[in-house]
């Protein structure tokens, strides 16, 4: 019982969360860990009753690029990686932003990519597809007690700033917050501007449900496909690839077999050719000042992969 009233409380305040490695059901399924991820979906389905029109659709396209951004160029790059350096003030904005996709806390989510990097393709590693399969990767590794807790030994760098242990902590609040947003200013809309044919319900639906479902599952593609379809330009000790469309649909996250050839780097497009949109918006807020300390690809990782596709 006070187990599970714990995990009753793990669903507000995730220190209540506990694992414990010893333990077998830690690496089972709970299906309580299901609920969220039913809601989203389900909540999807709220179209059928509210409709479309050009201004939802264009809410929930700007949201969807907006919050990919925050999880591949902060999450990922900054918090996870430390490729480049910016203020205290720019770190939390971009931890509640990435916080808004519903996809846990800054600090979860890099303590959980740090292990992913430690033991990439191995037993360790989360959300291998290699070792666990590809639903596994996908989405079954997030409903695991195991998985649910955040190691702060893996980022004792992060965790020393409060403001990012209380959104970590309390991870529920800020899609919360936004999702009722939405759903005001929808409803301002529609009594503001009608010819615009929204609503709130159908804000909600469009700009929350339907876009954060499908900015989730473009990211876990990364974990599912990521090192099962695409090439290699490097030989890594784990079975990471490179793969332009999920580079599209993730704003440059597909050239994952660079990624995991040298992670320090803020670039994962290393080439021209190799488009990464997040690059390119990380380097414009580094000649607006708003980040700085951007690291490149070394010329000896350039002109290794160069020297690989020229043999090939």
């Amino acid at each position: 019982m006070q187990k599970l009233a714990r995990n009753m409380v793990g669903w507000v305040d995730s220190l209540a969360l506990e694992s414990d490695p010893e333990d077998p059901a830690s690496f089972q399924t709970d299906p309580l860990r299901w609920v969220p991820y039913l809601i989203l979906h389900g909540g999807c389905l709220g179209v059928l009753w509210v409709g479309w029109s050009w201004t939802a659709i264009g809410v929930a396209a700007a949201l969807y690029v907006l919050r990919m951004f925050a999880i591949t160029g902060f999450y990922h790059r900054y918090f996870s990686h430390r490729t480049f350096r910016t203020s205290r003030l720019v770190q939390f904005l971009m931890g509640v932003a990435g916080n808004s996709s519903a996809q846990r806390g800054p600090l979860w989510w890099a303590a959980q990519h740090r292990r992913h990097h430690s033991h990439s393709d191995e037993h360790e590693d989360p959300h291998s597809p290699h070792e666990h399969g590809v639903y596994w990767s996908h989405v079954g590794w997030l409903t695991v007690r195991a998985n649910l807790t955040t190691d702060l030994r893996v980022v004792p760098d992060l965790a020393q700033f409060r403001e990012l242990r209380f959104i970590d902590r309390f991870d529920w609040l800020v899609p919360v917050l936004m999702a009722v947003a939405l759903y005001i200013f929808g409803a301002v809309l529609a009594q503001a501007a009608p010819q615009l044919g929204t609503s709130g319900p159908q804000m909600l639906v469009w700009g929350f449900f339907i876009s954060t479902v499908v900015l989730f599952h473009g990211t876990c593609l990364i974990n599912s496909l990521a090192h099962v379809v695409g090439s290699r330009r490097y030989d890594t000790k784990d079975e990471s690839r490179n793969n332009w469309v999920l580079a599209l649909l993730t704003l440059g996250e597909g050239w994952h077999n660079n990624h995991h050839r040298y992670p320090s780097s803020a670039r994962q497009g290393f080439y021209w050719w190799e488009i990464d949109i997040t690059y390119y918006g990380l380097k414009l807020l580094e000649r607006l000042g708003i980040i700085w300390d951007v690291r490149p690809v070394p010329a000896r990782i350039l002109e290794s992969g160069r020297s690989r596709r020229r043999a090939a």
